[in-house]
């Protein structure tokens, strides 16, 4: 019987996901999974509960509510892929030594289509001393008007995940002014389960996790082009060349884990910005949310590929 994966959502930063399809991956690790595509995030959380999937990637900050919500809720993570924050600010003009503390004077505009980019981001402001809620900040429109906004000169910076902002870059519209990636690790993007079926079913998701360590390590030595041409056909929009500059761009900042254990270090980072932002208004422990048995078993097996 193959693992139902539930797809978030698109999302090139997902790259990782696609990979381990595209590459063989799951194949040569003997599992068979078949990925199901997800309307929006809450609908996955939604799939997953109701035991209409098996396995569903996406944020522990998700995982997190479900817990605070239900403290006998049975989500778990068990895998890491996207350890670190992969939104950018991006500005219209050069801004080499740019700060967090110049919002309190600019006009900027944040990500409406998911929480997570926000919750962390506003914990940075508050560490660079500003209030984010007296920011400019305009919070409902969707990164494609945001961008779009950028080009034309109506805002002077927004929030902005690939390939979005490296098509501003390449334009010339549009310059990095702050990279989330550099505050360090960040408990993004994992693989997410019930606890009953990481039991029940954990041969074939040791499998699965041993197929996502074998991809995370060929993520970090494929050329970027090879990376994107083998995974051209699942974002048939973005140019390969311009989709080779996103994935360079991203491993410069070490977005993607290098082994599948979610460490506690990002969990803490991501619980930390979800207290601070009213998100969880008590501490969810993580061994709650998190189970890195299977993960540190399969590193402890020191073989990649």
């Amino acid at each position: 019987m193959p693992v139902l994966l539930s797809e978030n959502f698109r999302a090139l930063f997902y790259a990782p996901f696609y990979a381990a399809e595209a590459t063989g991956a799951f194949r040569e690790a003997g599992v068979e999974v078949v990925l199901k595509p997800s309307p929006e995030p809450a609908a996955a959380v939604a799939a997953l509960r109701a035991g209409e999937v098996d396995v569903m990637w996406g944020g522990p900050l998700r995982v997190m509510i479900a817990h605070h919500a239900d403290p006998a809720s049975d989500l778990v993570c068990f895998c890491d892929v996207v350890a670190r924050d992969p939104f950018f600010l991006i500005g219209n003009r050069p801004k080499p030594d740019f700060t967090l503390a110049e919002l309190a004077t600019a006009k900027f505009a944040t990500v409406s289509e998911v929480p997570t980019p926000w919750t962390c981001l506003q914990e940075d402001i508050r560490q660079a001393g500003l209030d984010p809620e007296k920011l400019a900040r305009i919070a409902d429109r969707t990164m494609a008007d945001n961008e779009a906004a950028l080009a034309a000169g109506t805002i002077e910076a927004v929030q902005l995940f690939q390939p979005y902002a490296e098509r501003l870059i390449r334009s010339g519209k549009g310059h990095v002014w702050h990279a989330a990636a550099r505050r360090g690790r960040t408990a993004y993007t994992t693989l997410v389960t019930r606890r009953g079926v990481l039991e029940s079913r954990a041969d074939e998701l040791t499998r699965m996790v041993r197929a996502f360590h074998r991809t995370l390590g060929w993520f970090a030595s494929a050329p970027a082009l090879e990376i994107a041409r083998t995974l051209a056909s699942y974002f048939p929009d973005v140019p390969v060349p311009l989709f080779a500059q996103c994935i360079e761009r991203y491993r410069a900042l070490e977005l993607w884990a290098s082994d599948p254990v979610i460490r506690r270090e990002g969990y803490d980072r991501l619980h930390t910005a979800m207290r601070s932002d009213g998100t969880l208004k008590r501490d969810i422990a993580f061994e709650a949310v998190v189970d890195t048995a299977m993960a540190e078993g399969i590193v402890a097996e020191g073989v990649v590929g």
